[in-house]
């Protein structure tokens, strides 16, 4: 499978240090949220007027692109989980990660699988796959015009490669792929698609190639749309979580036994009975993926940053993995096969998501590779804690303390 990943060797543990310890005193105080900016713009070199409300005012035009019909914008708070240590390809070193949401408990339970996760020198995470798909259906009389099409039709992907190059200066054809159902057949064109989430761009690329389909096809379809409903977008779906969809990320840790016991007050052997029997229900529900509560620490990630929300349906779907040693130590591990991501357009350039981006040097070109290897690394650390929670009794304390009004 073509690919555009490079695997460089992975960085070694790093020591989390005392002074990377984000300040809680004051929680919800107007000082303790100045003291916490302040940690952050000395920790990132970095400024956030909007994000601390310095500036409150964005211009209208600053949205075009992004919404219809403004009337305002919906203030929905953020918050810092970490320091979160990630040994990547492309994320490496002490990440603060900001969280949009507003469920009470969910940035402590982040932090301290961020902070457990640290001590043992970080969650090392490689985003090893690429690949953003749309995929048109042409529809046939009979069967017979059908796989006369097909037949042609794998005859081109030279050509929809130069499609590709002359549509846009970021999108790569990857591939392609054909599923036949009676007298339709699925077209499944996939891409990479740089530092862009991609939907718009695969959008765009695929048009024009259904173009140069139609104009040439020995056999023309009685109809064609751009969409079949195939492609897997924004749908939890097993093709999906088999293959690629935006970017495939693998995270793992491991965590001695004093840690466990120390950060997150645990036990390992606990913590890997109620992973095993938390995926035979999961079984039992017809849930694809096995896992605790990544759509969590994802969409108050996807929040904070700009990304398309809706699509946390696909990126949601993983393995989280939780197995004790015989001396008590923890390997965690999570697999993300669905990780729509991107550094650039879409609401990645609105004022307070440039600013969350910019907390994790992740704004811009060049970054969104980096920023999968933090959203698996984080939500990882989100594995941990609500594992360790739910597994030795301080899931519901912790939910009364910080949950409620």
């Amino acid at each position: 499978m073509k690919t555009a990943i490079q695997y460089p060797s992975i960085p070694q543990p790093i020591t989390m240090k005392n002074n990377d310890t984000v300040p809680t005193k004051d929680p919800y105080g107007e000082q303790g949220k100045r003291d916490r900016i302040q940690f952050l713009e000395e920790k990132t070199n970095g400024t956030f007027p909007f994000v601390s409300g310095v500036y409150e005012h964005i211009e209208a035009d600053q949205v075009k692109g992004n919404i219809e019909n403004l009337i305002g914008f919906a203030q929905i708070p953020i918050g810092i989980a970490g320091p979160l240590i990630v040994r990547g390809q492309f994320a490496e070193g002490t990440f603060y990660v900001p969280l949009a949401t507003t469920e009470g408990a969910l940035v402590a339970s982040y932090s301290r699988g961020s902070k457990a996760a640290s001590l043992a020198g970080g969650i090392q995470s490689i985003c090893i796959d690429e690949g953003v798909q749309r995929s048109p259906i042409f529809k046939f009389k009979n069967i017979s015009d059908l796989l006369q099409f097909k037949k042609w039709l794998h005859q081109q992907e030279s050509i929809f490669h130069a499609i590709t190059q002359q549509r846009s200066n970021y999108a790569k054809f990857k591939q392609m792929t054909t599923f036949v159902e009676g007298n339709n057949l699925n077209v499944v064109l996939e891409f990479e698609t740089g530092d862009a989430a991609g939907q718009n761009m695969v959008t765009f690329c695929s048009y024009d190639i259904c173009q140069y389909i139609l104009e040439n096809a020995p056999v023309q379809p009685a109809k064609w749309y751009i969409e079949s409903n195939f492609s897997g977008d924004k749908k939890a779906n097993y093709k999906s979580f088999q293959h690629v969809r935006g970017k495939k990320v693998v995270s793992e840790i491991e965590l001695s036994k004093d840690i466990v016991q120390r950060v997150l007050k645990a036990d390992a052997a606990k913590i890997e009975d109620y992973w095993k029997t938390s995926t035979v229900s999961q079984v039992q529900l017809g849930s694809i993926g096995a896992q605790g509560h990544i759509a969590n620490g994802l969409t108050a990630l996807f929040i904070a940053c700009g990304q398309d929300v809706a699509c946390i349906s696909e990126a949601s779907i993983g393995v989280s993995r939780l197995e004790a040693s015989p001396e008590g130590h923890l390997y965690a591990s999570l697999t993300l096969p669905n990780l729509i991501v991107g550094t650039v357009g879409g609401g990645t350039g609105l004022p307070t998501q440039k600013e969350c981006l910019e907390m994790l040097d992740c704004y811009g070109a060049g970054k969104s590779q980096k920023f999968a290897e933090i959203a698996s690394a984080i939500a990882l650390a989100g594995e941990l804690s609500i594992a360790a929670a739910i597994s030795c009794d301080h899931f519901v304390s912790a939910h009364e303390k910080l949950g409620r009004k």
